[in-house]
């Protein structure tokens, strides 16, 4: 028999694995009654696939339409699959009219009234979709049929929700990176982030929690991310989780946290030191270190303690430091991000993710649009354009630098040599030159492989900053066999003979990029 229903979402990657889906699937039967969930099938895609195939695929899934058996397709809807997804809709409707399509996501969540994937689709959960869709579902199956559209999604005490583990495939588990919640929800109010909304955080009791990640451990599960905005709100919490894998410690094990970054007191500080380098990843959300736009965009945050613990992970513990940094805010100069970013680099997290600002919908940010000159892309990502103090061409200019700092920085491929660039009393402003030159010379963000950026920086350090070439060259040529690389740049001609291949110290996902960083003693 075909299914009555399916779920499905376009992820960005492959390795990306739902947790809201699976959360859909594990309370069909808890709230929409006994036997919904055997009737349901999760199909996941990725956004490079194209669209045509992804709705032959589903629509091959449904089978033949029998005569008075609804079938409905939820769809997850994001910032980054609202494009392709709405083509969907438009497709599976085209084909099967009768189809009951319902939808959910933070995308379609708010500001939803003029979206014309939500005019195509029958259906629109706002919100918590636990309890709501598998009612849903329940009434389009068996009637009474819902009679409104848009429903708010109903938010239940966390222990009436079914946890979703269960649901992941022994493939996922092999193959995928894994998102798992301790908690919901965000006590802090950051006007940028949708968690602004929530009241507070909430928790899953923990021993269920535990025992849930017990179950998903023996079945062999060893990439873990946690996806709670705050891990390190409630510090009895965060031993507990943290205690749970120290007594499960295996060499693949891979852990990845948001952080707050001035919360870190001494007992979760012992905690993390026990952890051998290589297995936690710690996301740090700084943003901004400028008082006035903290207070602009209602984000507490004590930069003396977030300095102070920032220096003491990179020196004292084993973890591979992530921080974040928005360019864009609401008054930040550029002039101002580059001091922050200079007080961050000189902490020397392992990696410094540069982003621009995006206006997601819902998000209180939206008030500071006049004041503020504020001025945004019209589609997703709905990236930040120009303010009142950065113009347009600043943004772009921006942009363009934290592309070429993913590429030579976070990629931890030319840590020696970024040392010879990067020594000028800003360094902001000293890889702000160097991407002007970049994107002069090569007219490219994208395409440009390991070794045109080696080749490219021994031109710059060489001929426009006046460094040493023989220094420079021996400098690029150690960087450039520590990274594994097995092509010859033109500036390493000579030196590249009888190379061994590069050994592969650890078969654990995203372990290569942390030996380059040093975090695996590489």
């Amino acid at each position: 028999m075909p299914p009555a229903i399916i779920l499905s979402t376009l992820n960005a990657r492959y390795i990306h694995a739902s947790l809201g889906l699976r959360y859909l699937l594990a309370n069909l039967d808890r709230h929409g009654g006994a036997g919904l969930r055997q009737r349901a099938l999760l199909r996941e895609f990725t956004i490079s696939r194209p669209v045509p195939e992804i709705a032959a695929s589903i629509l091959a899934e449904l089978g033949e339409p029998l005569d008075g058996q609804p079938q409905i397709v939820g769809l997850g809807v994001y910032i980054w699959n609202i494009a392709p997804t709405t083509e969907l809709v438009l497709q599976l409707k085209a084909a099967r009219p009768a189809l009951k399509i319902v939808l959910g996501g933070p995308e379609v969540s708010h500001e939803w009234e003029a979206q014309e994937i939500v005019r195509r689709a029958d259906h629109l959960i706002t919100g918590w979709g636990d309890v709501s869709f598998a009612k849903l579902c329940r009434a389009l199956l068996d009637g009474p049929p819902p009679l409104i559209k848009v429903i708010p999604g109903e938010q239940p005490p966390l222990a009436e929700i079914e946890l979703p583990y269960a649901e992941f495939t022994a493939d996922d588990l092999a193959h995928r990176l894994l998102y798992v919640e301790a908690s919901r929800g965000c006590p802090f109010k950051c006007e940028f982030c949708l968690s602004a909304l929530d009241k507070t955080a909430w928790a899953f009791e923990q021993p269920r929690f535990l025992a849930a990640l017990d179950t998903l451990f023996q079945r062999g599960a060893r990439n873990f991310k946690f996806v709670d905005r705050t891990f390190n709100l409630k510090i009895a919490s965060s031993l507990a989780i943290l205690q749970f894998f120290l007594d499960r410690l295996t060499p693949e094990l891979f852990l990845h946290f948001e952080v707050i970054p001035d919360h870190l007191p001494e007992r979760l500080k012992a905690m993390i030191a026990r952890f051998p380098p290589g297995v936690l990843q710690l996301e740090i959300g700084v943003q901004t270190f400028n008082p006035e736009v903290q207070q602009t965009i209602s984000r507490r945050q004590d930069n003396e303690k977030t300095c102070a613990n920032l220096a003491w992970l990179a020196e004292h513990s084993p973890a591979h430091l992530h921080a974040d940094l928005i360019f864009g805010l609401p008054g930040e100069t550029l002039e101002s991000f580059a001091a922050g970013f200079d007080r961050l680099y000189a902490l020397r997290p392992h990696e410094i993710q540069l982003g621009v600002l995006k206006r997601l919908r819902g998000t209180p940010i939206a008030r500071h649009s006049a004041a503020h000159g504020m001025v945004y892309d019209p589609e997703a990502p709905y990236t930040v354009q120009q303010t009142a103090v950065v113009d347009a061409a600043t943004v772009q200019r921006f942009t363009r630098l934290a592309r070429y700092w993913d590429l030579l920085a976070n990629s931890g491929r030319f840590k020696a040599s970024l040392a010879l660039l990067l020594e000028a009393p800003s360094p902001f402003a000293a890889f702000l030159a160097f991407s002007d030159w970049l994107w002069q010379t090569t007219a490219q963000t994208h395409r440009l492989t390991p070794e045109t950026l080696v080749d490219s920086l021994f031109a710059y350090l060489t001929t426009i900053i006046g460094r040493d070439k023989e220094t420079v060259r021996h400098t690029l040529l150690a960087d450039y066999q520590s990274s594994g690389a097995r092509a010859n740049p033109a500036c390493l001609q000579g030196l590249l003979k009888d190379r061994e291949k590069p050994v592969q110290r650890s078969s654990k996902a995203l372990a290569q990029r942390q030996e380059r960083h040093g975090v695996l003693g590489g």
